[in-house]
């Protein structure tokens, strides 16, 4: 009875058009390099070249890694360097304590282009990316715990700086959508995933709402964030040793990839069919009891996730 009951009800919520998900399950990231990077961070596959771009920001480095080889190319920059980006025609966009810089990706030299944080040396660059529209948005943070003195700022093709919004605290993750109509953007400590009306034509947002909430019962804080073809966020849980799949839309988590290091930092879809997740991770601030623990921390890690991911914006400005 019980069962015909139970069928009889799957077949009206069917015939009512609801649909049933069925969540996939919790896995596990695998150890692709072992960095030991002190904080590893900026993931962003190069759709051209087939390289995992990524930045250890206080090793003061830029990092292209080669699957096909297992092989990591490491770039100095000289100062801290909080994000990469690729420009169209050759090179890429650093965004260093010292300023935004273009790098020449063969042989490392650094040519200046903007530094809207200049006169202030307790500030430095954070997570950036590239809009639809070519345009480099790169937030900062206060290396002296200050909050709310920190900003997001877009670059336009003539180079020109703008700063999109204030009082941010450890600007983070940002992502647009298929439809290049939102933009979403984390500022780790308000553990709050915003969503903003996108122009493509002008690069100006408005309409500026809380999408959802990154619970603390998670146990960690949105860091860096990346979308799938699906148009579902990935986002980077500082602390969790976890990379979160999210529905923007009502705010459900759908999936879990476990690292076996605590301090997740970003993800980027790569690989051939850009089905790979890479995910950077630190290890600065492990303690040396829980860095034997998780003695991996620093590390590249990656998984096949089960979707596949979107290809990187470019810089297309001319420099």
């Amino acid at each position: 009875m019980k069962t015909k009951l139970l069928y009889s009800l799957l077949l009206l919520c069917l015939l009512a058009g609801f649909s049933f998900r069925v969540p996939r399950q919790n896995q596990r990231a695998e150890l692709v390099l072992d960095a030991k990077a002190k904080l590893g961070e900026g993931a962003l596959w190069h759709p051209t070249e087939k390289k995992l771009y990524w930045v250890d920001i206080n090793g003061e480095a830029l990092h292209i890694y080669d699957p096909a080889t297992k092989k990591d190319k490491k770039f100095p920059t000289g100062s801290r360097v909080g994000t990469v980006v690729p420009v169209e025609g050759g090179g890429a966009l650093v965004a260093l304590q010292s300023g935004i810089h273009k790098i020449d990706t063969k042989i490392g030299k650094l040519t200046l282009i903007a530094n809207p944080i200049a006169g202030d040396d307790k500030m430095r660059f954070n997570d950036g990316k590239c809009d639809p529209g070519g345009r480099f948005w790169v937030g900062t943070m206060a290396t002296d715990g200050r909050k709310e003195v920190a900003a997001l700022y877009r670059m336009d093709k003539d180079k020109q700086v703008h700063q999109v919004l204030d009082k941010v605290t450890t600007s983070n993750g940002i992502v647009w959508t298929a439809d290049k109509k939102t933009m979403y953007y984390a500022d780790t400590p308000t553990r709050m995933v915003q969503a903003f009306d996108y122009d493509n034509k002008t690069g100006e947002i408005s309409n500026g709402r809380v999408a959802f909430r990154i619970p603390a019962s998670t146990g960690g804080a949105p860091d860096g964030m990346t979308m799938d073809a699906e148009g579902k966020l990935w986002i980077a849980l500082w602390g969790a040793g976890a990379v979160t799949r999210w529905d923007p839309e009502t705010g459900e988590m759908l999936q879990k990839i476990e690292v076996p290091a605590p301090e997740t930092t970003s993800c980027a879809f790569g690989g051939e069919n850009l089905d790979i997740l890479y995910i950077t991770t630190a290890q600065e601030w492990i303690s040396p009891e829980n860095l034997q623990k998780y003695p991996l921390s620093g590390g590249l890690f990656a998984v096949k996730p089960g979707v596949k991911g979107v290809k990187a914006e470019f810089y297309k400005g001319k420099l």
